[in-house]
């Protein structure tokens, strides 16, 4: 009995090493790699084969399906990937992460002992000052760990009680798609399909399972990884959760095939399989059938991915246009019987439309001058609602102005370059959030001279949207003065910042590859100060531009 428990004891150590060595591998991997696996994602487009290659390379480097996919699926919320890109991508991570089994199998041989190893040579280089041999020896030491887990636990299957009870408890079962639905079940409790097609790699090879039923327990590992996807789109946008959804259902669908076939060819099949066995071990047979699936029904489902889009977008609906009707809050069509009620309402739609263009602005210049992404989401979402309202309102003004007086006309005029001036500042903010984007994918960083000088810009924009805001409500001219000594400022800025950030080159302190950004910056901020003005003056010229 103390025998059996220490057994136990040791076959879940066996499995806990296991899962650390995964994760040190996983994570040492993405270290190394993760600044450039946005670009790698990027690098094609319409080309399924290439992206299911780039997913395959990337996920057998970070050694996680599901780390890869939950990238995928995350760039695919923000645009970085559309969707039938990002589902290529996806496919080949599944193809990708088929190589830990592989590595697993190794086990089986005669020299695996030595692998022990390198968990010695893997924490040693973590003691190294330099970042990436630290990162190295954790990818190494976590693939010491992985074949020490593996040792652990073929060890702890040797006790004839474990073996037995295993063998007893899986002959009852008897019946290939309830294993596979428990292979689904433990791989979405677990979150990898790695970590249990090693276990029954283990299970295997010591004699606890049968191969049979571990193609089944395999089979169904590869359905449950796609849960951790699922999972990870839910708090994301509609793109996010199609993606999700619709690889669950292509997987569903490969995996039912397969577990046909293994039902009623099951023998056959794993007869075939065994003649990869390795000193008369199934381990190398399990990793290979994953394989062997992977590579011939992933590229099969290629062709089904746009059909898939198709049906997936009319079964999960985009939410954008509901979203996009609840940015309206003041107009609405049935006010146009009471014409002079219904230019009140567009007057505070037009100031609905320009505190979004506003907080679009504010939120863009924090992801640039503070690297805080916390608001990429609302960004994108409120770039489509200033979109949309100017729209709306461009259509309600065209019906209201053939319903208007005459004393009117110039104010609903007016109201049409307002709308404008809004939008085109939602532009500039959302350029802000791009040009962030593109620097933070090149690496590049503006140095803190360069942001405070922004901070100093930004200031000076912050106060034209305050008094821009006072004088178009209130229609108060009295603070049109102010506006324009604010845009007077705006030009000198422009001019005195392009010439300091040309200094800083000379001497060395800022690089030469950001100027492009820095100067598009500057000239977007010298923009939304004109557009600001325009909008201000429109109370006293219906173009919105400064009296001569």
């Amino acid at each position: 009995m103390n025998e059996l428990i220490k057994s136990i004891i040791y076959l879940l150590v066996g499995v806990t090493v296991l899962l650390v060595g995964m994760r040190m591998m996983s994570n040492g991997m993405k270290k190394s790699i993760s600044v450039k696996v946005k670009n790698f994602f990027k690098r094609t487009e319409n080309k399924p084969f290439a992206n299911m290659g780039i997913g395959a390379v990337i996920t057998m480097a970070i050694q996680s399906s599901d780390a890869s996919n939950a990238m995928v699926v995350g760039f695919i919320d923000t645009g970085a990937l559309t969707l039938y890109q990002g589902l290529a991508i996806m496919l080949g991570a599944y193809i990708g992460t088929t190589i830990t089994g592989i590595i697993a199998s190794f086990s089986s041989l005669s020299i695996s002992v030595y692998f022990l190893i390198f968990c010695f040579i893997g924490i040693v280089m973590t003691f190294f000052a330099n970042e990436k041999i630290v990162n190295i020896g954790e990818i190494i030491c976590g693939l010491g760990l992985l074949f020490f887990g593996l040792a652990v636990m073929k060890d702890a299957f040797k006790n004839p009680d474990i073996t037995s009870a295993c063998q007893t408890l899986f002959s009852s079962i008897n019946f290939g798609p309830l294993f596979f639905l428990f292979g689904v079940i433990i791989t979405g409790l677990i979150q990898s399909s790695s970590a249990v097609n090693s276990i029954v790699i283990a299970m295997v090879g010591s004699g606890a399972l049968d191969l049979s039923s571990g193609l089944f327990l395999a089979l169904g590992a590869t359905l449950g990884t796609v849960i951790t996807t699922v999972i990870v789109s839910l708090n994301g946008s509609v793109e996010g959760k199609r993606a999700a959804i619709i690889m669950f259902s292509l997987r569903l669908l490969t995996s039912l095939l397969m577990v046909l076939i293994l039902t009623f060819l099951n023998q056959p099949i794993a007869n075939a399989m065994h003649v990869f066995a390795i000193n008369g071990s199934d381990e190398l047979p399990i990793a290979l059938f994953i394989v062997f699936y992977n590579l011939v029904f992933m590229p099969l489902l290629l062709p089904l991915l746009k059909p898939a889009i198709k049906i997936g977008c009319k079964v999960i609906k985009n939410k954008k246009e509901e979203s996009m009707i609840n940015a309206v809050h003041f107009i609405d069509d049935k006010l146009l019987s009471v014409p002079s009620v219904a230019l009140s309402q567009v007057k505070k739609e037009i100031m609905n439309m320009f505190t979004l263009s506003k907080e679009n602005y504010l939120d863009s210049m924090k992801k640039m001058l503070l690297n805080d992404n916390s608001f990429d989401k609302q960004i994108a979402m409120k770039e489509s609602q200033i979109d949309y309202l100017n729209q709306k309102i461009t259509d309600f003004l065209i019906k209201l102005s053939t319903k208007v007086s005459l004393s009117h006309e110039r104010e609903v005029g007016a109201y049409f370059h307002v709308i404008n001036d809004i939008e085109r500042i939602g532009d500039h903010a959302f350029n802000f959030y791009e040009e962030k984007n593109d620097l933070d994918s090149k690496e590049l960083f503006f140095s803190e001279a360069a942001k405070s000088e922004l901070g100093g810009f930004n200031e000076v924009i912050c106060e034209m949207f305050d008094e821009t805001s006072n004088v178009f409500e209130n229609n108060d001219i009295s603070k049109l003065k102010k506006v324009h000594e604010l845009e007077d400022e705006t030009d000198n800025l422009k001019k005195i910042l392009s010439d300091k950030h040309f200094s800083r080159i000379k001497t060395n302190a800022c690089s030469q590859e950001l100027t492009s950004a820095y100067l598009n910056v500057l000239t977007e901020l010298e923009r939304i100060g004109d557009h600001l003005t325009n909008i201000a003056y429109s109370i006293d010229n219906p173009n919105g531009d400064i009296p001569a």
